[in-house]
């Protein structure tokens, strides 16, 4: 394996962080092998390459370095100072790229890989844990990791591949996303228990429109679908405050500080009278999104089949 080679490395200063990387990663097995072998023969017998392709690799590295990673004598070599401190970081980062491919077969794996979820606040307390628990009983190693947020939040981070799944409202309507109608949900007018209307069942949502309005903040779709409807009775609400959390907005109404149009609760909460708004119709779509052009993994799949197999009958009744 006799060779020469420059005391310099042949990437130039300016574009060695830019290309080492290309350089080096294919590399770095063979030269552990070499390495942990201390001897060409066998380390490409393991490797399943010519001798011969193993011992140009092996200048070649040292070219590409500028320095000497192994003292030979004849097929047998061993490492230099400067070839143990480059082994260690190559066994590090073999080891990285071992974990890294782990990781993303458990993640595919059709029985117990990862479905990364993401579901608006409102559909956290009673909807989502439905659905798993019944996605599980057929599919019981299946893990979820669940992403709790706004529509438009979750749709960016669907977009950033941080999600699989998103179940949002309203149902997006991009050209790089796929998304699907499931259900609708009621939407009712929320007013404090001592209020005018607290007497009535129905209310027009004209008639609130000298109310003050506690609501989502900007951004959230159920804010979106308020203001819209306001618009549609012929007004703009006065907003009090914006929050976060519809459930921390009933609590605001049943303190007097305004009035809401919300989903329906989990639980009935005491201090509010919830009211069927007859005009306009109030109600918000539930769909489920999804990048276009994207592959599934089968867990994906499965979940993402189950989904659509709910369209109709996604909410507690």
């Amino acid at each position: 394996m006799a060779h020469q080679y420059s005391s310099q490395p042949r990437l130039s200063p300016s574009s060695y962080g830019e290309d080492i990387r290309a350089v080096l990663a294919p590399r770095l097995a063979y030269f552990e092998a070499v390495a942990r072998h201390e001897h060409v023969t066998r380390a490409a017998q393991e490797l399943g390459v010519p001798q011969s392709t193993l011992s140009r690799a092996m200048v070649r590295l040292e070219q590409d370095l500028g320095v000497s990673l192994f003292a030979r004598k004849g097929r047998t070599v061993s490492l230099t100072p400067a070839g143990r401190t480059f082994l260690g970081s190559a066994e590090r980062a073999l080891a990285e790229v071992e974990k890294a491919a782990d990781s993303v077969r458990a993640d595919a794996d059709p029985t117990a890989g990862k479905v990364a979820f993401g579901f608006l606040h409102t559909m956290g307390s009673e909807t989502v844990p439905a659905l798993i628990r019944a996605f599980r009983a057929d599919h019981p190693l299946v893990r979820f990791q669940l992403v709790q947020n706004y529509g438009e939040a979750m749709i960016e981070r669907l977009r950033a591949g941080g999600l699989d799944l998103c179940l949002t409202s309203p149902v997006p309507d991009a050209p790089d996303l796929v998304a699907r109608r499931l259900d609708e949900q009621r939407l009712r007018l929320v007013v404090p228990d001592d209020h005018r209307l607290a007497t009535r069942r129905r209310v027009r949502l004209a008639e609130a429109a000298d109310e003050t309005f506690v609501t989502l903040e900007p951004g959230y779709g159920l804010r979106r679908i308020t203001d819209d409807l306001c618009a549609e009775a012929g007004f703009v609400p006065r907003v009090a405050f914006e929050g976060e959390e519809a459930e921390t907005l009933r609590g605001l109404v049943a303190a007097g500080l305004g009035v809401a149009l919300l989903p329906p609760p989990a639980v009935a909460r005491p201090g509010v009278v919830e009211l069927t708004v007859t005009a306009p119709r109030a109600a918000r779509e539930i769909g489920v999104a999804w990048l276009d052009g994207h592959p599934d993994t089968p867990p994906v799949a499965a979940f993402k089949k189950f989904l659509l197999s709910r369209r109709g009958h996604l909410l507690p009744e």
